[in-house]
C-alpha cells in the first residue's frame, strides 16, 4: 500500500501528468450504468459527468474534490457476448501505444482489438498478460489520467492476483521496466516499483479464489473501511472480503450491485 508521510489529505494526491509505466486511470465497464452511478455516488460522493463517446454511446467521468478520479461506461453487446462481467480496469501510461502493444505481443501477451484513438483524449489498447490478467495501455493526449489519487474516494493502489507470479514478474518487468520484489510478511506478496517509486503490488491467487482467473484489482482510499463497507452494503453492494487489519492499515473488498469487485484501503497514503 502507501507509505506513512504525515501529509494531510487536502495536500495529497494532485496529479497533472503520469510518467510512462505508471498507473494513470481506472474505469468501470458495467451492465447498468445508471445503477452503478448511483452506487458509487452513495459510497464515495463522486459527481458524474456524462460525455458523448461516439459509437460507444456515453462515457461518464467521475469527479472528487473537483478532480477527475475514474470513469464508467455501459458494456456493449460485444463485451457481453464474450462473457466479460462488469469489472474495473487499470490503465498504465505509455509514451507510444503502438510500440507498447508490439512489445507486449513479443512478450507473449494477447492484444484485444489493437490501438484505438479516443477522440483527442488519448490512445487506448486492451492487453491480456501471459497469465491471463487484462489491463489497459494509455497514451495520453488531452486526458492525462486521474487528477486526484491517494485520498478518500480516489485510486490508491493497483494489485495483480495471478496463478503464475514468476511469469508475471518477467512480463511486466520487461514491458515497463518495473522492479518487482518480495515483501516480508505472513503471506507471499510482491511490491512493484517504477523508477524508485511504489507502483502497485502482486500476489498469488489464494486458495479461496480457486476458479478465479488472474486479474488486476483496484483499491480506493477511504477514511474508514468499516464505514466504506457499510455504505456499499446500504447502496446494494456486498462484502467480498471483510475488513482485515494489516501492519500498514486496513483493507476490505466489495462487489457493486452489478458484480464488479473493488477494494478499499484505510491508512496513511503517499502524497
Amino acid at each position: 500500500m502507501r507509505a506513512t508521510t504525515g501529509i494531510l489529505e487536502e495536500d495529497m494526491g494532485e496529479r497533472t501528468e503520469y510518467a510512462p509505466g505508471t498507473f494513470a486511470w481506472v474505469d468501470l465497464g458495467t451492465t447498468d450504468a445508471e445503477g452503478a452511478k448511483a452506487f458509487y455516488t452513495a459510497v464515495f460522493g463522486w459527481q458524474g459527468e456524462d460525455m458523448p463517446a461516439g459509437d460507444a454511446g456515453t462515457y461518464t467521468m467521475f469527479r472528487r474534490q473537483g478532480a477527475y478520479v475514474s470513469g464508467l461506461y455501459q458494456q456493449g453487446e460485444e463485451e457481453r457476448s464474450l462473457g466479460i462481467p462488469p469489472h474495473w480496469a487499470s490503465y498504465v501510461a505509455v509514451a507510444d501505444a503502438d510500440t507498447a502493444v508490439a512489445r507486449a505481443a513479443e512478450l507473449g501477451a494477447t492484444v484485444h482489438g489493437g490501438v484505438i484513438d479516443v477522440a483527442d483524449s488519448g490512445r487506448l489498447a486492451i492487453v491480456q498478460d501471459p497469465t491471463g490478467a487484462v489491463f489497459a495501455l494509455w497514451q495520453p493526449r488531452a486526458h492525462q489520467g486521474a487528477g486526484l489519487v491517494n485520498a478518500h474516494g480516489a485510486l490508491s493502489w493497483n494489485e495483480l492476483a495471478t496463478d503464475d507470479v514468476d511469469a508475471a514478474r518477467a512480463f511486466y518487468g520487461a514491458l515497463f521496466g518495473w522492479t518487482i520484489e518480495p515483501v516480508d510478511g505472513p503471506t507471499p506478496y510482491f511490491e512493484i516499483a517504477h523508477e524508485g517509486q511504489r507502483n502497485g503490488g502482486m500476489r498469488p491467487l489464494g486458495d479461496e479464489q480457486t476458479g478465479t482467473p488472474p486479474h488486476w484489482i483496484v483499491y480506493f482510499g477511504v477514511d474508514s473501511c468499516a464505514a466504506g463497507v457499510a455504505a456499499a452494503e446500504a447502496a446494494g453492494g456486498r462484502t467480498v472480503l471483510p475488513t482485515m487489519d494489516l501492519p500498514i492499515g486496513r483493507i476490505a473488498a466489495v462487489a457493486d450491485p452489478q458484480g464488479a469487485v473493488f477494494a478499499l484501503f484505510e491508512g496513511t497514503m503517499d502524497p
